[in-house]
């Protein structure tokens, strides 16, 4: 088996999209970052790199890359993944922390969990989502963590 870690950050901005996990949340604001700035999404792809050995985000797709401004994060999950699974492995599990003063994320669980259950094409109770707040000492920041399980293909099958 393997374990992989990966975290993003961005600064919050008045006017941005705020997309996390694949999915739009309605917000007045959203993260400064030269891809669409799916802050799950980039933390998920670290992890899937760390637990192969592959470096991380920046070094498959630069932010100075002008093909990568605005760019989809879920293109970057899915060159990842492919990356796992040419060397033998798949997602088995995956546990993310997303840090947010606002908005609220408690009533987007769902829909986020259920598109990474697609994305990632897990069980939804192989998905663990916990939201927490800076408590105030960071309300214009985004931040999200997230650990991947990968198993050798063909084992830990359900």
């Amino acid at each position: 088996m393997r374990i992989g870690y990966g975290e993003d950050t961005h600064r919050m901005a008045e006017g941005k999209k705020l997309v996390l996990g694949g999915v739009a949340i309605p917000s007045p604001r959203g993260p400064l970052a030269h891809s669409d700035g799916d802050a799950l999404l980039h933390a998920l792809t670290d992890a899937l790199l760390s637990a192969i050995a592959l470096g991380d985000i920046g070094a498959l797709f630069p932010d100075t890359a002008p093909e990568n401004a605005g760019r989809n994060s879920r293109e970057f999950l899915e060159a990842a993944l492919r990356a796992v699974r040419e060397r033998g492995y798949r997602v088995f599990q995956v546990s993310a922390v997303i840090v947010l003063d606002r908005p609220k994320l408690g009533p987007h669980r769902g829909a986020i969990q259920e598109n990474l259950a697609r994305l990632l094409d897990l069980p939804l109770d192989r998905i663990g989502l916990t939201f927490k707040t800076s408590e105030g000492l960071a309300p214009e920041h985004l931040q999200a963590r997230a650990t991947v399980l990968l198993l050798p293909l063909g084992q830990g099958e359900a």
